[in-house]
């Protein structure tokens, strides 16, 4: 049985307006952009209180980057809304050239991210957007594991001084982690102590590594779990303290193999100490439509994966 458990389910990308609605009435310098889709991003409540602060752009992806940029130079912290798909892959150049070249204090906040947009298809199941940001120089990266977490995250990003990519999602996941929880940027969170392998997971994920976690204690086997919340910058010392004592390691992310989480942990490791490990994510592929929950199945997006991959790293040591 997990010390983890959970009494509700909730969006993250409900956990985001929540912390934009604290932010409404606590920060008057944050402003809200989007793309059109404020029913998706849970604007309603940051709008109802401050609607002088919310810039309706339309489906013009690349123009609401260039109006948060311009508002970063008079002062605000702005948050540019919109799905992950349109908010980084669509509008990649204007990122770089206005506000990561220049280190403009702009947060893009997107929602919608991976496989569990579902029906949606291909098309919108941006897979590659971690990868795409995390390579821009000094652009941060978030991926949050649940709601609360979340909302805990978009009040600390708003007190970071830079750009920041923060990724949330569609489906209603477990909430799990503290309501009054302080989210620190760059600060791993070991959710469960363990010495035979570590898991590392982002986002979704992270759940899954718990179930797999249990089902791995059923075998003997006693993983540690670590919340990677902040893929960039990365919290070296975390996976390095971790690794020393397990040997061995898997990465879980709901991204592909390449440019992501796991990708960023085998850069790290390769350099200080190699160590056997496996990855649970896309391998270079396109989504598909489908249920969520399907998806995550068919592509290896789930507990059983993450327990059979820790099997075979555990078997490499």
């Amino acid at each position: 049985m997990s010390i983890y458990t959970y009494e509700t389910k909730k969006d993250t990308r409900s956990g985001f307006g929540a912390g934009m609605e604290f932010l409404s009435l606590t920060n008057p310098k944050v402003v809200a952009l989007c793309a059109d889709l404020i029913g998706s991003l849970k604007l309603e409540p940051f709008i109802k209180n401050c609607p002088e602060r919310f810039f309706q752009t339309g489906i013009a992806e690349a123009n609401m980057i260039g109006i948060a940029a311009g508002l970063s130079i008079g002062g605000y912290i702005p948050f540019a809304t919109t799905f992950a798909n349109f908010g980084t892959g669509r509008v990649y150049d204007q990122i770089r050239q206005s506000v990561a070249y220049s280190g403009k204090n702009v947060k893009i906040a997107c929602s919608h991210a991976g496989l569990t947009l579902g029906e949606d298809g291909a098309t919108h199941q941006i897979l590659e957007d971690i990868g795409l940001m995390k390579m821009l120089p000094g652009m941060v990266v978030i991926n949050p594991c649940d709601y609360n977490q979340t909302k805990a995250a978009t009040i600390a990003v708003a007190n970071y001084n830079g750009p920041v990519y923060l990724r949330f999602g569609r489906p209603v996941v477990p909430v799990f982690t503290p309501e009054d929880q302080e989210f620190v940027i760059g600060k791993a969170i070991k959710l469960i102590e363990g010495s035979d392998v570590s898991i590392f997971a982002t986002g979704h994920l992270v759940w899954e590594s718990i179930l797999a976690a249990d089902i791995l204690k059923e075998k003997g086997i006693h993983a540690e779990v670590i919340n990677i919340h902040t893929i960039k910058p990365l919290d070296t010392q975390a996976i390095l303290d971790s690794v020393k004592k397990t040997n061995c390691l898997v990465s879980a992310e709901e991204h592909q193999i390449n440019g992501g989480l796991g990708d960023s942990i085998a850069q790290f490791l390769a350099t200080t100490m190699p160590l056997p490990q496996e990855f649970v994510g896309v391998y270079d592929s396109f989504g598909e439509s489908g249920k969520p929950a399907d998806l995550m199945d068919k592509y290896g997006l789930n507990a059983a994966s993450i327990v059979e991959k820790s099997l075979k790293a555990i078997s490499r040591k």
